[in-house]
This record gives structure tokens, sequence and C-alpha cells, in this order.
């Protein structure tokens, strides 16, 4: 009877160590991702949607604490963009550290979407397209083209993803533009940097600001006397109705203009450079921002606000899986803790035999 049970119970080992090794096989046959690094989260954020299960996105600027204008590079910084199949980075002078680390580890493998080169910005001009929502427009198709030519076999995958983006993820986002300029276009308002910029010309609303102030503050620059005065009356004056400043770049300038916004009874609002909180979305973060610009615009005009309910509390859902390989990561989950289980039961077994040697 004891012999038939040492049977029985070696076979049930061997059972369970076939499906482990069954597991492992599916492990090793799962298809590798993409390697995508993006220099700024906004872009890492975009990339990491249109990617999906096919794409390993990371970012090396994810912190909200950190400027971009003033990073310095690490040497894992390099490695990381070394061995990236695409990488992202802004240009026009915005991440020139992300330049000097791409052409110091050349690679014939990886293709480089350098953002200022695809939407058509020169050096000196205005490096925030991730604020153009045109800009976005053209960077979610150059990244998808990108991930399509590292990875050719999944290619209606990183379509499919595309579609989803724009019709689902991107649509909180696009509503509230489209309500903001139908209710808001041609309102006047001020800005602390040009970041806004390409955000109000989507907009259709009139920075009354000069644009050398905007660069200015925005290079950490001093602004001339002029354009200070010019400022300071616009907010006096309230020629302005809005005043929007980047609360990542709050100088002693911004912060004098902000009280004077305040004192003159204009409604404040803010953006950010990166993305806010650490770990939104990129469509999530910009949405929450044209809610609380829209609210701003409605308390100055007297407007409804121009929106269709809590953008805070409703972030946009997930994208959905799509592909045919949509189901596989639960099936290679399966087999991995099916294999698990077949090597722990086979490790006491082990164990057991081995013990009375031990002891």
């Amino acid at each position: 009877m004891r012999g038939r049970w040492r049977a029985a119970g070696a076979l049930l080992v061997v059972a369970f160590v076939s499906v482990g090794t069954a597991g492992s096989g599916a492990l090793a046959a799962a298809p590798a991702k993409v390697s995508v690094v993006a220099a700024e989260d906004f872009w890492a954020s975009i990339a990491r949607q249109l990617g999906g299960d096919h794409a390993d996105v990371t970012s090396i600027i994810a912190d909200p604490a950190i400027d971009p204008h003033d990073y310095e590079a690490r040497p894992q910084d390099g490695a990381a963009l070394a061995t990236a199949r695409v990488a992202i980075v802004n240009g026009v002078g915005y991440d020139e550290w992300a330049d000097k680390l791409l052409a110091a580890n050349p690679s014939a493998n990886r293709k480089v979407v350098r953002v200022g080169d695809v939407v058509g910005v020169k050096d000196g001009g205005n490096p925030h397209q991730w604020y153009s929502p045109r800009s976005v427009d053209t960077v979610i198709d150059v990244v998808t083209d990108a991930l399509k030519g590292a990875d050719p076999a999944d290619a209606a995958y990183f379509d499919a993803q595309r579609r989803a983006y724009r019709s689902d993820g991107l649509k909180r986002y696009n509503d509230l533009r489209a309500q903001i300029t139908a209710e808001y276009a041609g309102t006047p308002v001020g800005a602390s940097e040009s970041v806004f910029a390409p955000l109000a010309a989507d907009l259709g609303l009139k920075l009354l600001t000069p644009g050398s102030f905007l660069a200015a503050i925005s290079d950490g620059t001093e602004p001339t006397a002029r354009d200070k005065a010019t400022v300071d009356q616009q907010l006096t004056g309230k020629q302005v109705k809005v005043f929007i400043y980047n609360s990542q770049n709050s100088t002693p300038d911004v912060a004098a203009l902000v009280a004077k916004a305040k004192k003159a009874g204009i409604p404040v609002t803010t953006v950010t450079e990166t993305l806010t909180p650490k770990g939104t979305t990129f469509q999530d973060w910009q949405a929450r921002q044209l809610q609380i610009l829209a609210d701003a615009l409605a308390e100055a005009t007297g407007g409804s606000g121009g929106t269709t309910g809590d953008v805070a509390a409703a972030p946009s859902k997930a994208l959905p899986r799509t592909g045919s390989r949509a189901g596989l990561p639960w099936l290679v989950g399966a087999a991995f803790v099916l294999g698990g289980f077949g090597v722990v039961i086979g490790s006491g077994v082990r164990r057991h035999r081995s013990s009375p040697g031990a002891a």
C-alpha cells in the first residue's frame, strides 16, 4: 500500500514539474516588447498608451520637482537611451542633454523622434509643443510609425492603440477644448511664460502678454523694463480676464504678477510644465487644467464654464487592450503560476526525502 502511494506521489510530482517546464517555455516564447525611452514624462505617457502591451516605455524626467531646463544627465540615462529601440526627445533647445547622450551612443537600430523636427519648430521657437494639440496629434502619428518600424509584426496592434487613444483616451481633453473655444474664443488673458502660448492659440484666447516677456521668464532671463510695465498695466487696468502662470517656475517677478492679478480681482489659474501629480496620464493632466481654466473664464465673464462635469474626479478610462495577442499576459501568468506550483511541490518532496540524511 505504501509503495502505491509513493508511486502516485512520484507521478504527481512529474506532472507538476512538466507543467512548470511548459510554463517556463511560454515565458521564454513571449514576444519582446519595444524599448522606448522618452526624455520627458508627457511624451512618455502618450507613447505608453500607444505601445500598450507591446512596448516598455520609461521616462528620464518623471518627477514634477525636476526642471527639464536645468536637468543634468546621469550615466544611467545614457545607458537607457543607448539600448532603446525608440527614443523621444523634445528638441528646440529644451533638452539638449538628451541630444548629447544620443550622439555619444549612436545606434543604427534606434529610431529617434525629435518633436521639434517633426512638428516644424526650429531652434528659437516655442519648445513647449506638448501644449499644442496640433503638435500632439502629429507626434501620435510619428510615435506610432516608430513603434511599427521597430515591431512590424504588431503593426495592426499599434494602429488599433492609436485609434483607441484618439477616440477614447483623448475624448475629454478634446471635448473641453472644443467647449472652451466655443464659449470663450477672443477672451483676453495674460500668462507668466510661453508654456501656455500654444494652448491659448488653440483655444482662440487672446494672449495679451508680450511674447518677449513670456520667452524671458521661460528662459530664465530678465524681462525688459518696458515689458514689465506693459504686463503691470494689463493687470492693474484689468485688461485681461484671467491670468495663467506656471507654478513650477514661479520667480519673484511671477509671484509679484500673481499678487497684482489677485488684488485686481482677476482670476488666477496655474499650469505645470510636467505631469502633475506624478504618474498621471497626459490627457488627465491636461483636462484637469482645462477644467480649472474654464471655471476661471466663467467666473471672469459670467459664462457657464464650458464644461460637462468634474474632470479631476473623472479621469479617462484605460484604453482597451486590442490585437490578436491581447489575452497572452493571462495565459503566460497562468502558466507561470502552475509552473511555480509544480516546482514548490517538487521541492517540498525533495526536502522531505533528504531530511533523514540531514538529521
